[in-house]
């Protein structure tokens, strides 16, 4: 497998994630070739990163959220072709909780076990008045980073 640039060691990075949902490919997010488009992922990504950040408790108070989050960048490296009924576990990882932001792993893995897809992004949070950095909270903090520290 090529080398990814936020990958270091691939089998220790993909024992990290213990997240996950499932995803069946549907005909629509499938081009005329019969495999997944190009920006399907990006959709799956999306999915997963909400469910995760709910099951740290993200969204439970919205005290917590005294910001926006924004996605700022978003990356996906395709390895192995997906088809229409292709079944697919789309797992996902804090990687990084910096002061305003925080990185988020993907991992896409289908139903013979391939790892499909990988991915990474970069979450901050913003002011919706200024459009400028926000600190994150203590608590949402914590939550990802004890989320990230278990893995």
């Amino acid at each position: 497998m090529r080398k990814i640039n936020y990958i270091e060691d691939f089998s220790k990075w993909k024992d990290e994630f213990t997240f996950f949902i499932p995803i069946r490919i549907r005909f629509s997010e499938t081009d005329m070739f019969g495999h997944v488009n190009n920006v399907s992922p990006f959709i799956y990504f999306e999915e997963a990163r909400i469910e995760y950040l709910k099951s740290v408790g993200l969204f439970e108070n919205e005290s917590d959220m005294e910001g926006i989050p924004i996605v700022a960048d978003l990356q996906c490296d395709y390895l192995k072709q997906l088809f229409f009924q292709d079944s697919l576990n789309m797992y996902v990882k804090a990687a990084q909780v910096g002061k305003t932001s925080f990185d988020i792993h993907y991992m896409g893995v289908n139903q013979n076990d391939e790892v499909c897809l990988t991915g990474r992004g970069r979450i901050v949070y913003i002011n919706a008045s200024t459009g400028k950095p926000l600190a994150l909270g203590e608590q949402v903090k914590e939550r990802l980073s004890s989320a990230f520290l278990s893995n």
